[in-house]
């Protein structure tokens, strides 16, 4: 199954949670692609807490092959720009990426 998930959200148990929902997916033989807009393009500025190992949890679901694209537009507004771990993507990709899920979801 292709799951697209979207996460809007940088608390950090939302990013914990879809994150781990991913890693889950990918473990299972799913192909897992996230996209991040709103607040979700900060994700690499969340610290880890004792509870929420966001890092650590970001870094196993790219080692394990799943997608993540950041908003290009939300990271403009922030003054951010794409990173090795987040590179940037349009609409037009989101567009596409709902079209090609099985499932999509929305976290945030």
């Amino acid at each position: 199954m292709k799951l697209g998930i979207l996460l809007q959200s940088n608390n950090p148990e939302h990013i914990w949670n879809t994150l781990r929902l991913g890693i889950a997916s990918l473990k299972t033989g799913h192909s897992v692609q996230i996209v991040l807009m709103s607040e979700g393009v900060e994700i690499e500025d969340i610290p880890d807490t004792k509870q929420f190992d966001v890092s650590s949890k970001l870094q196993e679901f790219i080692t394990l092959n799943g997608i993540i694209l950041a908003c290009g537009t939300c990271l403009e507004i922030r003054s951010k720009s794409e990173s090795k771990v987040c590179p940037t993507t349009t609409m037009k990709d989101l567009v596409k990426m709902i079209e090609e899920s099985d499932k999509v979801l929305v976290f945030g």
